[in-house]
Formats: structure tokens, sequence, C-alpha cells
């Protein structure tokens, strides 16, 4: 029987919600097909608002509270609109898996993910799931990351070594396949994302670009050689994974020194961020996949960073294989995140276990998520 699920997504960059309509399906190849997908923008007071929330000392109880229901809501808005879209009615929809935004997060210690999931369930009518990470903290995990879900669904059977590489915000790395089963950790967050790239294009234009749109700015630079090795001695490099990263250490304060301290031309400055980006993946590699498994046979590239050809050119100078993006396999590389939480709902509702221990370093398999009906109609 065909079964239909809803995943939220928003992520580090704060862009917006992504929201999936996935159709589980026996039938298919995978399992499931990605029926329907939006994108909603956060306007620019609501992002503001959101980036505050991820500052220490910057934000209130008060607000972490009052954001935490305004979110709810447009969470639920997007479900409704998706819904609208598809030509689905929210009564034929099983289930919503939303993540939620994460405004802190203290790796197999503590973690905050806000978006009430009350509200979605209430004004949706549907029964939704979220706050995922908490349950892997409780067994010992990380907590992050939890996208090596699906990451073995749709890789893991593969006989090439195969890199799926996220980079949205920050940058994390499942490695399935192949010779993959030798990793003693498949995944782990490799550092930065499009975080720094995007804090330091809106510094140098004002706020009038919020990204490198198509790498372009990137493209006209010189990379500064010395500021990157200077940028690489961040020991979060030296960790070994288990491991996972975010705003609080590649966030404001971080960006905000660099620019201070910087001398280059905003160009070079860019073309220097955006292959710190890149190093910092395939130093993680070097150190912590290769080691194991010989070779990488492939990379393949999932997240907003999928849309900078500078970057993938630039991974691609590094790691010494074919780099792909998810959109060559035929998935969405910007729905994939948000189609792991509605597949991740599904197994939490089943009662089935649903983190990846060699990923979170959890000490075991659990279900993830928390459970909320909505009301009576």
């Amino acid at each position: 029987m065909e079964r239909l699920a809803v995943g939220l997504m928003s992520g580090t960059s704060v862009d917006g919600i992504d929201a999936a309509l996935v159709r589980l399906n026996l039938d298919s190849p995978l399992g499931f097909s990605l029926e329907e997908f939006i994108t909603i923008p956060y306007t620019a007071e609501e992002r503001a608002a959101i980036l505050s929330l991820c500052e220490p000392g910057r934000a209130s109880v008060s607000e972490i509270c009052a954001m935490n229901f305004r979110l709810g809501e447009l969470f639920a808005s997007a479900v409704l609109e998706l819904l609208r879209k598809a030509g689905i009615s929210p009564e034929k929809v099983e289930v919503i898996g939303s993540h939620g935004q994460t405004i802190w997060h203290i790796p197999g210690e503590a973690t905050l993910q806000i978006g009430e999931p009350a509200v979605i369930a209430n004004r949706t009518g549907i029964l939704t799931v979220a706050d995922f990470r908490p349950a892997d903290i409780a067994v010992g995990g990380q907590g992050a990351p939890l996208v090596p879900y699906l990451d073995e669904i749709l890789f893991g059977t593969s006989r090439e070594t195969t890199a799926v590489q996220n980079i949205g915000g920050i940058g994390n790395v499942t490695v399935v396949g192949g010779n993959a089963d030798q990793v003693p950790w498949i995944a782990f967050d490799t550092g930065p994302g499009n975080m720094i790239i995007d804090a330091v294009m809106s510094a140098i234009t004002g706020g009038a670009a919020r990204f490198d749109q198509d790498g372009e700015m990137a493209a006209k630079g010189q990379v500064q050689e010395s500021l990157l090795q200077e940028l690489m001695r961040h020991p979060y490099f030296e960790e070994k994974p288990p491991k996972s990263t975010g705003r609080e250490l590649f966030g404001r304060e971080f960006s905000e020194r660099l620019l201070q301290e910087s001398r280059c031309s905003p160009e070079d400055l860019v073309a220097t961020v955006t292959a710190f980006t890149a190093e910092s993946i395939a130093d993680q590699y070097r150190r912590f996949v290769l080691p194991f498994t010989e070779t990488i046979d492939r990379v393949v590239v999932a997240g907003g960073g999928s849309r900078n050809p500078t970057l993938l050119r630039m991974i691609q100078e590094r790691v010494g294989c074919p780099v792909y993006v998810h959109d060559d396999f035929g998935i969405s590389s910007d729905a994939k995140e948000a189609v792991a939480f509605a597949l991740m709902a599904v197994a939490a509702v089943e009662r089935r276990a649903n983190n990846v221990p060699r990923a979170t370093g959890a000490h075991r398999r659990t279900v993830l998520g928390k459970i909320v009906y909505p009301g009576e109609a």
C-alpha cells in the first residue's frame, strides 16, 4: 500500500524551509519517490531574528520561546502550501517529520532545535515527529549527523566507495558502498560548508548578496595560500570522529574575526574561504577515510554547495576523483535532507531504529523523534 509523508528541514544557513512530499512505494527501486518539493524563503527579518538566537548572550529566553512557536506556524504553513501545490489533502498524509531549526548544538552533550511540533500537528491535522537529535545523544551519540540514514538507502549497495558530501551551512560526509565497511566512522561533520562564504559575501556587499551566486565572486579571485593554511590550523580538523560542529565554531565570531584581520581584496577573500571549505573536506578525507579505504571512487554532493561550480571544481582538484551532484543520479540535491526526515518519521512511528551509530558514535541503535498527535477534528 502506498503511503505519503512530509519532511521539513531548515538548516544552518537559515535560508528557508524545505518541504518534501514523499510517497513510499515498495515497487520503486528505492522504496520511495519524491512527489513534490518547495522551499519557502525566510524574510530578511525572520532570518535575522533566527540568527540572533544562535549567538550566545544575544537572545533572551522569551525570544527563544516566542520563536519556537513562530517557527511552528511557519513550518505548518509550508506543509499546507506543499500539499496545495501537490493537490493532496492533509487527510491523505500519514506523518510529518520536522528537523526544526538548530539554534545551539553541544556535540554529545546537548542540542536545541526549535519549531514547535504541537503547532505543526494541530495546524495541519497530521501526526508530527520532531526533535530527532536528543535520543541519539541519550544513547551516547553526537546527535549528528542524521542524514546518513538516507545515504545508506541511496548508495549503500554500490560497489563504488562513495563519499556522500552534504554542503549546507556546515559540511558533512557519509562514506557508503565499496570499502565503507572498513571505516570506523562512516559519517561526521567535515567543517564549514557555505556558512563562512555566505557571511563574507553578506559583509562585503553590505547585505546585498547573501551567497556567492554560481561561485562567480570566488572565480574572479585568487586563493591566498598563507591565509588558507592559517584557517586550516583550526583545532576542529585534528579531532577524531565521531564529531559534529556548527555555528558554535564557525559562526559569526569566526567570520567577523576573519573579516577584521584579512587584508585580501573582496574577490580573493571569497576565493580563499571557498577554498577553505574545499580543502577542509579533502583534509578530512585524507585523515579519517583514506587510511581505511585506500581510495574514494567518487564524491556525490548535495545541499546549497552543489550549486556552486567554483566550489565543486576546487573539491575535485583536491580529492582527485570524480565529483557529482545528487541530481546526476535523479535525486534532488535541494530536497534530500527534507526527504530524509520524512523517512525517519515513518520509521519512528513504526518503532524502527533510525539512527546510525557508526555516524554519530551512539552506543546502540534507537528510535529518534518525539511523536505529537493532532487534536480531534
